[in-house]
C-alpha cells in the first residue's frame, strides 16, 4: 500500500464518483451520514456536487484521503455558521471506504481537518456521531469532549431510530 495523502478536494467528474461510491458504501455498511439506504447513484452525486460547489464559495472544505489517485476516506468542514459563531466549525460526512478502516485513515482526516479550522481562524469544533455503531471511541481519542447524547434523534441507514453523540472540542485559546 502506498502512503496515504491527505488533499482538499474540488468538483471533478472522478473525484465526484469517488466520493458518492463511498457515500453509498457507508450508508449500506449501516453508517449514520444523513442518508438512507438504498441510497441512489444520482442522489449521492447531487450531494457532492452540492457540497463541493459550497467549498469553491469557501463555506467549507472537502477533504480527501487518497490512496495514489483513489479517494479512501473524506471529511467535511464546514464554516459557514451564523454570524454569532466566527468562531466554530463543524465537522461532518467522515467516511473511511471499508477496505481502508483501521489503518489511521480517519485520525489523519481529522488532524487535517484541525489544521484547516486554525487556518481558518477557528478555535472551536463540534461533530456528532450516531450512538449505534458511531465513531465515538475514535472522537474522544481526539480529545473531542462528550456534551451530551439526544435519544432518537434520527432514523439509521436500515431503519430504527439512533440516538446522537454531541461533541466539542477547543483548538486553541480564545
Amino acid at each position: 500500500m502506498s502512503a496515504i495523502r491527505i488533499a482538499a478536494l474540488t468538483d471533478t467528474p472522478a473525484v465526484r464518483t469517488a466520493l458518492s461510491a463511498t457515500l453509498i458504501e457507508t450508508v449500506a455498511n449501516g453508517g449514520s451520514v444523513s442518508f438512507m439506504h438504498p441510497l441512489s447513484l444520482e442522489d449521492a452525486d447531487s450531494f457532492w456536487r452540492d457540497s463541493l460547489a459550497a467549498s469553491a464559495r469557501g463555506e467549507r472544505i472537502v477533504l480527501g484521503a487518497l490512496d495514489e489517485d483513489d479517494v479512501v476516506g473524506t471529511v467535511t468542514l464546514q464554516l459557514k455558521l451564523p454570524p454569532n459563531q466566527p468562531h466554530r466549525a463543524e465537522i461532518a460526512k467522515m467516511m473511511t471506504r471499508v477496505s481502508h478502516r483501521k489503518r489511521g485513515i480517519a485520525t489523519a482526516l481529522l488532524q487535517a481537518a484541525e489544521r484547516q479550522a486554525l487556518q481558518h481562524g477557528r478555535t472551536m469544533l463540534v461533530l456528532d456521531t450516531a450512538t449505534d455503531g458511531g465513531a465515538s471511541a475514535l472522537y474522544e481519542s481526539l480529545g473531542f469532549q462528550l456534551s451530551g447524547i439526544i435519544p432518537d434523534y434520527a432514523l439509521k441507514p436500515h431503519g430504527g431510530l439512533t440516538g446522537t453523540m454531541i461533541y466539542w472540542k477547543r483548538i486553541a485559546a480564545g
